[in-house]
């Protein structure tokens, strides 16, 4: 299936990612309890903290996804945490690029990755999906790499680990600080993009 952009492109449609001033920002992860503080869902961790410090009520269901909107410098803000599980994350994000009619450029997609030392984040504009099985979805349902996104680092499986207990599985007491400052760090480097331009952005947190 031809990804949002792509078929934007190819049809020429007008009007379509007008909305220079809107961001869509979407935190993956998987809905219900037993997921809540796994490292999978880092994603829907920093938008909570998002939501708290712009003070956005993110309870509204839509798209596939609970939603809230607000402003941030100026700019209206969509926060998306999608409840498609994660595999099918992208069918919500295009969902909501559609309808907020921004361009690809404006939607902010923060996920887990094992790539990444636990703690640590990066904000990359562009790129592939790695091994991120929501991030493999979101690439396909938009049809374009052309968006930024903010990783944050979970750290890769130990010797032994299964890959699937390393996402979801039960994190240690004392790892639980440092990903909840990771989510923190995750949630203003998504408000510098917003609020300063991602190439300030990246310069303030990448180097962390």
């Amino acid at each position: 299936m031809m990804g949002f952009f792509k078929r934007i492109k190819a049809n020429k449609k007008p009007g379509i990612g007008r909305a220079k001033d809107t961001f869509v920002i979407v935190g993956l992860g998987n809905p219900g309890a037993e997921y809540a503080k796994t490292r999978h869902n880092m994603g829907y961790r920093a938008i909570d903290i998002l939501a708290e410090s712009t003070g956005i009520d993110i309870r509204k269901p839509k798209f596939h996804s609970l939603i809230g909107q607000g402003r941030l410098a100026g700019r209206k803000l969509i926060l998306v945490k999608p409840e498609t599980y994660m595999n099918k994350s992208g069918i919500a994000v295009r969902e909501a690029a559609m309808y907020f009619d921004v361009p690809s450029e404006n939607v902010i997609v923060i996920y887990d990755d094992i790539d990444i030392p636990a703690g640590a984040i990066r904000i990359r504009k562009a790129g592939g999906a790695g091994t991120h099985n929501g991030m493999k979805s979101v690439l396909s349902e938009l049809g374009t790499q052309d968006f930024p996104r903010i990783r944050i680092g979970v750290g890769a499986a130990e010797e032994g680990e299964d890959l699937i207990d390393r996402v979801i599985g039960k994190v240690p007491k004392e790892e639980q600080a440092v990903l909840d400052k990771a989510a923190a760090d995750a949630a203003a480097a998504a408000e510098d993009i917003v609020r300063l331009g991602i190439e300030i952005a990246m310069s303030r947190h990448n180097h962390k």
